[in-house]
């Protein structure tokens, strides 16, 4: 028992600097169980400030990606309208040509040799108003109807017993759209 005893009362002593180091050793361990808690911190900030670069990034694509869709929906638009005023315009001087033969129609001779012109010149006639109306022409109503200063153009204005002001008395020259748009208004004589 004695030596159970001085053994137990045995201490190995300590060298000082091995205590001084073995304190050393303990801040560290302390510090690297601190270290990686202060670097989760930074890294979860760095990854912070990478999404949030990439959610900018994301953003000024679909951004600009919506930007082009809008451009090219705005060009087709624009190619529509232009393609439309150019038919406008070449049907516009077609009319002129409908406008004589409508007049010289309604002059033809009924006997002879110009019956038998005026049947051909009838036929042109029939195939150029079938061409405009398979372009979306077509003749703007009017005799009877009240005066629309957006489809009409009033030549005169005059009084007739039958009819009521403002109601349109004849068509002097026919008037034709496309579609919505107005290609020549209508010029009538109007009832005051």
């Amino acid at each position: 028992m004695t030596d159970d005893t001085n053994r137990q009362e045995e201490k190995p002593e300590m060298d000082p600097e091995a205590s001084a180091e073995s304190e050393e050793a303990t801040e560290a361990i302390l510090e690297a169980t601190e270290a990686p808690a202060e670097d989760s911190d930074a890294l979860k900030q760095e990854l912070q400030e990478w999404q949030d670069k990439a959610n900018e990034y994301l953003d000024g694509w679909q951004r600009a990606r919506a930007d082009f869709a809008n451009y090219k929906k705005r060009i087709e638009r624009d190619q529509a309208i232009i393609n439309q005023n150019a038919a406008a315009n070449i049907i516009r001087r077609f009319l002129e040509i409908i406008d004589d033969l409508e007049l010289a129609l309604k002059n033809r001779p009924a006997e002879g040799d110009g019956a038998g012109w005026a049947e051909g010149v009838e036929l042109i006639y029939r195939k150029l108003s079938s061409m405009l109306e398979s372009e979306g022409v077509s003749p703007i109503e009017a005799e009877g109807q009240f005066f629309d200063p957006n489809l009409h153009e009033a030549i005169t204005y005059e009084q007739h017993p039958e009819l009521e002001s403002g109601q349109i008395i004849a068509v002097v020259k026919q008037g034709y759209r496309m579609g919505d748009r107005v290609l020549r208004p209508a010029q009538v004589r109007v009832a005051s």
